[in-house]
């Protein structure tokens, strides 16, 4: 069984070659009830599964590093798996003592910063091996008929205390526009907006309808320094890359920040397929050649169709109404794009999608709208990464460093990602039901969440090698 830094294993259990279950054990776990020995081997079942996730990726690893460096890499992922601390999960002394245990605490943190200080490895490595996964889980979802999504979005990782680290950059301050929001009563709070130093983010998530996401891209980049980037050259080279690498048949699916000439330039000069919302202030053409904002192509008109849907916030029936219409683009006329429009009722704005795939049909308009609410996912994982993650909190002074770090996490959440690709099989809920259980409907009604499974891991895995350290 793996080890994460507190017992010696041998080196073909870590790449997972022969790290399997029996049979007879797991059908033991699932129908017995819980008891110490039972939690032992989900603890270790789990184990064996990132194993198998990071198998590929060690092997190829053990080309550049030495053993002890690779196995350092294992249990490091296991490590931020298990750590929980949103301002110092990724503090090196901090994981460095989960890693060998407290009294060790120096030398796990050595160990650590070899990894990261090594220049026989870079952090391409595990985007190539995330992109490659993702391209064998795009060529499945073609093959059972799903169409694949490519959730764009981008963010900043803040760090306002920081300042002489390599490839910080001012970027806009998200934590001080919301504490900015005073409540009535209280005094007014300074205007402008809150600069601090950090770095620029932007993601890519792959999804589909009925599907589970996975990470497909991250980059980090700056405005200044040795990591300085123009915000062009990062946008031309993800599009130039996802249109030469990935098969054909993905819909880039982005928000408002999105909208305008250069991202679709781009998209039509790649001949690829997207999903864009377009700000109802923005100019379109009817198929007349008239040229009016967005927002004009429905005020008047009555919805072609109705569905009802089901709050997932609330748990609540909401009817939402659709509208679609053939428009062009000011600039290219010859490009035909359809104008999907979803009125989600009553004090609720109404979305403005603009895209290029056929919308011959009601249903051909439904799925649009339901791609595009699908871009919540992304959301989701920002938000992981930030909160649960503690993706704000490392302190290296190097870029390439700091890149090798944030690309473990991201390794790190595509393995819980991977897990709930799966639903709830058997084993997730065994482990939910022992290390993280919850009652009432609305735990037992939903999709199992990201955060419960971390969670549960943690307790299950902290657990496990407490009783096995000695």
């Amino acid at each position: 069984m793996a080890h994460f830094g507190l017992k010696k294993e041998r080196s073909s259990v870590i790449f997972g070659s022969n790290a399997k279950i029996k049979k007879t054990m797991l059908n033991q776990l699932y129908q017995e009830k819980k008891r110490s020995g039972d939690n032992q081997t989900l603890a270790w079942h789990f184990s064996d599964q990132l194993a198998q996730y990071l198998g590929s990726f060690l092997s190829e690893l053990d080309r550049y590093l030495d053993k002890r460096l690779v196995r350092t890499f294992f249990d490091l992922v296991g490590c931020i798996v298990r750590f929980r601390d949103r301002h110092n999960g990724l503090v090196l002394s901090e994981l460095g003592a989960y890693l060998l245990g407290p009294p060790k605490a120096a030398a796990g943190t050595k160990r650590i910063s070899n990894l990261f200080r090594s220049r026989k490895w870079t952090h391409h490595l595990i985007e190539d091996y995330l992109l490659n996964r993702s391209i064998r889980r795009i060529r499945q979802l073609i093959e059972s008929g799903i169409r694949p999504l490519l959730l764009w979005d981008e963010s900043v990782i803040e760090k306002p205390e920081s300042w002489f680290s390599e490839g910080l950059c001012a970027v806009r301050s998200a934590k001080g526009k919301r504490l900015k929001r005073i409540k009535p009563g209280y005094y007014a709070p300074p205007g402008g907006t809150i600069h601090v130093p950090g770095f620029h983010w932007m993601g890519i998530v792959l999804s589909g309808l009925h599907v589970e996401a996975s990470i497909l891209a991250m980059k980090w980049w700056s405005s200044r320094g040795k990591a300085r980037m123009h915000y062009g050259t990062v946008r031309d080279n993800l599009i130039y890359q996802m249109a030469k690498v990935l098969p054909t048949g993905v819909v880039h699916v982005l928000d408002r920040g999105f909208a305008g000439r250069p991202w679709l330039r781009k998209m039509f000069e790649y001949e690829q397929h997207f999903i864009l919302r377009w700000p109802k202030g923005f100019h379109l053409m009817d198929l007349k050649g008239v040229e009016k904002k967005a927002w004009k192509f429905s005020i008047g008109r009555r919805s072609m169709d109705t569905t009802m849907i089901i709050n997932t916030q609330n748990r609540t029936r909401q009817k939402i109404g659709m509208r679609y219409t053939e428009v062009r683009h000011p600039d290219w006329p010859e490009q035909k794009l359809t104008l999907v429009i979803s009125r989600p009722g009553k004090r609720r704005r109404p979305w403005y999608l603009l895209t290029n795939l056929p919308v011959n049909s009601h249903q051909d308009a439904w799925e649009v709208i339901f791609s595009y609410a699908k871009r919540w996912k992304i959301e989701q994982v920002f938000r992981f990464a930030k909160t649960e993650m503690a993706m704000e909190s490392p302190r290296l002074w190097f870029w390439e460093n700091r890149l090798k770090c944030m690309m473990i996490i991201s390794l790190a959440i595509d393995f819980l990602l991977h897990l709930l690709q799966k639903g709830r099989t058997d084993s997730i809920q065994a482990l939910l039901k022992s290390w993280c259980p919850r009652t009432g409907n609305r735990c037992r009604n939903t999709s199992t969440p990201i955060y419960r499974l971390r969670l549960a891991l943690s307790h299950a895995w902290n657990y496990w090698l407490i009783q096995n350290s000695g």
